[in-house]
């Protein structure tokens, strides 16, 4: 070796350190042209590692020395010499042992590793296993060290032949793993075992039992790492607890328990670095997501819930977006409620919010208020018959003494109006003076305005009569409040203008006036966040006050979304984005002229990759300056990439980069449904711009890609103004050309996207979307789909799909029928495809329904949760109004699941159910009259209404009306006539459902034909009815034609009783 070579690439090294830039950058230049290129280098580089007395120039060389190694096939590498090469790999070993600084040592680690990669497979480095298990073994525990972290980095780099090599490294890493001496011995083991996890199969049984063998110790290693407030080693060692949870192979399975007792202890212990509690309780939260089947055999929620709340209890930091204990015990309070049934979650945490709620410790009252709110997206619906009772707890923590619970309180309250609209709406009395008084309170400000922007989104008419007190409010703030308060009192007036509609018109210009200048922020972090928020809220005004009164506007409003998308901001093109599709769905067709300008930043964001880079967005603005200008030419682009050493900046961006892709997916469906003609142009770019969405990693693209291509399918058939269909497997009426093809440039990545997805949501969002769509374009979109579509369905109902595997579970688990609200979407999503199925098919989807019967009927058995009840009846009530005489087949097998449910304790499913019978006696050819005892017992309950009833029991009302209406239809001679009438009569006008009206006035129409004096008896009661139902102010209470009916009927009654006529004021009708 050329000594100079030497000596000149160690003095280029030495520069590149240097803090001259024209030094660094001419050295950096050398480097790569004269000696990066040159075989040499890989020797030379060796060297300096080797000889150099400056560490930070052995560490360069050793980072440098791997690149060389690694690239382009190990080009450099294999030019070398054999015999150099062998003298490298000899003397390598040799000197990790003899460095002392661990960073050099780590660094020369991955060069040994690169090498290996070349070598070992061709068995030309068989020196390195033994030198390996010498250092693994020697009595010098810094030996053990370098021995560990070579074996580690190699695992890393090394994939051919370590599935021969577990059984040795297993016997190694079990002693080691024990290391009596070195700590860092011992986690370093673990992060190899780590590495070897993932060439474990679920098949390979006995390296699985093994591994889990090693569990214990492992966990044992990263909790001396916590106990020693060691964060780095902790940190390694949390990365490969969170690596096997993610893992399909159940090597945690059995150490579960122990894993949430660790996970649990460590997020608890105040003695212990924030940062470290924090891994913990991550750690726990994707122990909870990903062993929810374990946690939930195992009953583990209570256990879980009576650790989390204290550390919820403590206090937060000012920054929102920081995390600390207490969120992070939230979060997996959040995740407990989601992924559980609600049935082992709430209860215990009732009990404890309600034990908390005494305490005199405000950090307990707080953790109470905020556990209750993060609970209610999972368990809404196991909530919503007791929210009656829950009430006086949250009106408790609105009144609190303390600050830090009123705000906790304002929290809570925003999170059950999402879930529970119309258990929060009917207290607007109580609730709306109460939020509205805390606006006031600095210390629950911003919470407070955030409770009532959540509260305004659900109310509808109520608003009405607060709405100058609202204005008068929120005005007020948005002159005085700081901007993140703005910014919230922004969003809570777009929401006013969404309730009240029509009625914000006197609101408008003022308003207007005053959110327009926020649309001028250049800031980035508060100022953009409330330019964002008030771009979405004038597109609510322009929803609230119509097309006419917004027109003005609309130049400099556009203009200005064009200007907010060149800001280099995810987030303000996201707003952009969603302001643009509410200005298509005012201004429909009228909005075309802006397409040439909207829809290529629409592709551009689907074309960005999430690395960070935003160089498309960019390249947009220098295409289509006319679409951005302006009028300020020394307006410069933006850029945003962030800095590649900065994994924190890059997954940010990636975030936001994602969401914006989303919106765009989603803005695409909505341009097209109301622009129709004008999007053609665009329709195949952007089809083939979603279907590539479907394969991202982010659900929530995928999920607006499908809803988004869906729309395309039912706008362009729309436009194609087909004649309507006819329900049949046999397609009577042919499906344009072009619609055909746009169908299979569509179902085809759909239907691949079903099979091999693994998230609920995705999965529940294609079932919904395909429901719609085959209602809408019928059965010509079936004829190559249908059995494929049949067999995912069937899959979904059996549990068998791939996004409801649970990889974790032992093979003698029972099947767990109690689920998660979440996983109850899925199934209702699949009931509604079958019901759409069942439209499109009619009589002939008797062909399938001997299989879906006994599977959707499954989800009927009482240890279902409430809402796959009534799911699973309302599914088969639909499939019977479709099928009509094709269900006659089916009918004791139905009759048994319907009239069970009648007696059910939930009155949503007992209102389904009272449905689902009706249409069964109405349209199967079985007689079914002997069975008209039971079934009208049972309906009565439905009748007795208690005055607190809720909309469920309404519309079981309503419902049994119309089945025993469809009784009477069937075979008037079974029903006793004058026990009954009295009774359905009495319900009448139906005040809820108004389908029924129907089948109940068919029923009057029927007892007149040919039982008239049975039917004049009740005219006291009928006529007012029927005056109720014709009101102007009813107008969709009937179908048109039942409708004219009683009309033809109450001029027939004018002739008979002409003053009961005119005293129920129906002599105009007549």
């Amino acid at each position: 070796m050329d000594p100079s070579y030497v000596t000149n690439l160690h003095a280029l090294l030495a520069q590149t350190v240097a803090s001259d830039t024209n030094l660094i950058k001419n050295a950096t230049a050398t480097l790569n042209q004269q000696y990066y290129k040159d075989p040499a280098c890989i020797p030379a580089l060796f060297e300096i590692i080797a000889t150099s007395p400056d560490q930070n120039i052995r560490q360069l060389a050793a980072v440098e020395l791997r690149k060389r190694i690694s690239q382009g096939d190990g080009k450099l590498w294999r030019a070398l010499d054999v015999n150099i090469r062998q003298q490298v790999k000899t003397k390598i070993l040799e000197t990790i042992l003899a460095e002392q600084v661990a960073i050099v040592r780590h660094s020369t680690a991955r060069v040994i590793a690169a090498i290996a990669s070349w070598d070992l497979a061709s068995n030309a480095w068989p020196e390195l296993m033994p030198f390996l298990q010498r250092a693994t073994s020697s009595p010098t525990a810094a030996h053990r060290e370098v021995g560990i972290y070579v074996m580690y980095s190699v695992l890393e780099t090394v994939i051919e032949g370590i599935k021969q090599q577990t059984s040795s490294l297993f016997t190694i890493f079990t002693e080691l793993i024990k290391d009596p001496e070195s700590a860092q011995v011992r986690i370093t083991t673990v992060q190899a075992l780590g590495v070897l996890a993932q060439y474990i199969e679920p098949e390979d049984k006995q390296d699985i039992k093994t591994f889990q063998a090693l569990v214990p110790q492992i966990l044992g290693v990263v909790n001396e790492t916590c106990a020693a407030n060691n964060e780095p080693a902790a940190r390694d060692g949390f990365d490969v607890v969170e690596t096997l949870l993610i893992l399909e192979t159940p090597l945690l399975s059995k150490s579960i328990p122990a894993l949430v007792e660790f996970c649990l202890a460590t997020g608890a212990n105040k003695e212990i670095d924030d940062e470290i509690r924090h891994m913990a309780l991550n750690a726990l939260n994707w122990t909870i997501k990903y062993k929810k089947s374990k946690i939930q055999s195992l009953n583990m929620a209570k256990a879980i819930l009576e650790i989390l709340l204290p550390i919820g209890s403590e206090a937060d930091p000012e920054d929102n977006d920081e995390d600390s204990p207490s969120r992070l015990a939230f979060r997996a309070v959040d995740a407990l409620a989601t992924v559980l049934p609600p049935q082992q979650v709430f209860p215990p945490l009732h009990q404890l919010v309600t034990q908390y709620m005494q305490s005199p410790d405000p950090g307990l009252r707080k953790a109470a208020m905020m556990a209750f709110g993060v609970t209610v997206e999972g368990c809404s619906e196991y909530i919503r018959p007791h929210m009656k009772n829950l009430w006086p707890l949250i009106d408790s923590g609105l009144t609190d003494r303390e600050a830090v619970v009123r705000k906790a309180a304002c929290i809570a309250f925003a999170c059950i109006c999402e879930w529970l609209e119309e258990e929060c709406a009917e207290r607007h009395s109580v609730l709306l003076p109460a939020i509205l008084q805390l606006t006031d309170d600095e210390g629950t400000q911003q919470a407070a305005c955030t409770a009532l922007d959540a509260y305004l989104e659900i109310l509808d008419v109520e608003i009405h009569q607060y709405l100058p007190t609202i204005m008068n409010q929120l005005t007020k703030l948005l002159g005085t409040a700081p901007i993140p308060v703005k910014a919230v009192v922004t969003g809570a007036i777009g929401s006013a203008a969404h309730a009240s509609k029509a009625a914000f018109t006197p609101y408008f210009e003022e308003t207007i006036n005053r959110l327009q200048p926020f649309l001028t922020l250049e800031k980035e972090g508060e100022e953009q966040d409330l330019r964002g928020i008030a771009t979405d809220a004038i597109g609510t005004l322009a929803e609230a006050v119509g097309r006419d009164k917004f027109a003005p506007y609309v130049p400099d409003l556009m203009k200005a979304s064009f200007d907010g998308a060149r800001k280099g901001s995810a987030r303000l093109r996201e707003c952009s984005y969603i302001f643009f599709g509410v200005m298509a769905k005012v201004f429909g067709q009228d909005f075309a002229p802006y397409l040439e300008h909207v829809m290529p930043m629409l592709l551009e964001s689907l074309k960005q990759t999430e690395g960070g880079g935003d160089d498309t967005i960019d390249q947009i603005v220098k295409n289509h300056p006319e679409a951005f200008s302006t009028g300020d030419s020394s307006q410069e682009i933006i850029d945003i990439t962030p800095q590649a050493e900065d994994p924190a900046t890059s997954i940010t961006v990636n975030s936001a980069i994602a969401i914006e892709k989303e919106i765009a997916a989603d803005t695409m469906g909505t341009i097209f449904s109301y622009t129709g003609n004008y999007f053609l142009p665009w329709l195949e770019q952007c089809t083939v711009a979603l279907i590539e969405q479907l394969n991202h990693y982010y659900e929530g693209i995928r999920k607006s890609a499908l809803t988004s291509l869906f729309q395309f399918l039912r706008s362009f058939y729309d436009l194609s103004n087909s004649p309507l269909w006819e329900p049949g497997a046999n397609l009577t009426i042919p499906l344009d050309p072009k619609i055909g093809h746009l169908i299979d440039l569509v179902m085809k990545p759909v239907m691949e996207l079903w099979v091999m997805e693994d998230d609920k949501s995705v999965v529940s969002t294609l079932c919904q979307e395909l429901s719609e769509t085959l209602a809408k374009i019928g059965p010509g979109m079936l004829s190559k789909y249908f059995n494929e579509i049949c067999h995912n369905i069937q899959a979904i109902l059996e549990g068998k799909s791939l996004c409801q595997q649970d990889p974790d579970a032992d093979e003698d688990d029972e099947p767990l029928e109690e689920q998660a609200e979440f996983d109850s979407v899925l199934i209702s999503a699949t009931g509604d495809l079958v019901s759409s199925l069942a439209t499109v098919l009619g009589q002939d989807f008797a062909q399938v329904f001997g299989t879906f019967l006994p599977l959707i009927a499954k989800y009927t058995s009482a240890q279902r949760s409430n809402t796959d009840r009534a799911s699973a009846i309302g599914t088969l009530g639909e499939v019977i109004t479709s099928m009509k005489g094709g269900i006659t087949t089916f009918t004791q097998p139905v009759l048994e699941v319907t009239t069970g449910l009648l007696k059910d304790e939930d009155p949503e499913v007992r209102s389904n159910a009272a449905f689902a019978t009706g249409v069964l006696v109405e349209n199967s050819d079985t007689d079914l009259s002997a069975h008209y005892g039971t079934i009208l017992q049972r309906l009565s309950h439905l009748f007795n209404l208690q005055p607190d009833a809720g909309q469920s029991e309404k519309h079981g009302r309503d419902n049994a009306a119309g089945a025993v209406s469809r009784m009477i239809i069937k075979n008037s001679a079974a029903v006793p006539l004058d026990q009954v009438l009295p009774v359905v009569y009495g319900a009448l006008p139906l005040k809820n459902d108004f389908l029924e009206n129907a089948p109940v006035y068919r029923s009057i129409f029927h007892l007149f034909r040919t039982n008239p004096p049975i039917v004049m008896n009740y005219l006291q009661i009928l006529l007012p009815a029927f005056a109720a139902v014709l009101s102007p102010e009813t107008t969709d209470q009937l179908t048109p034609d039942v409708r004219a009916e009683l009309v033809e009927l109450i001029r027939h009654l004018q002739q008979q009783v002409p003053d009961q006529v005119a005293a129920a004021g129906l002599a105009a009708v007549a």
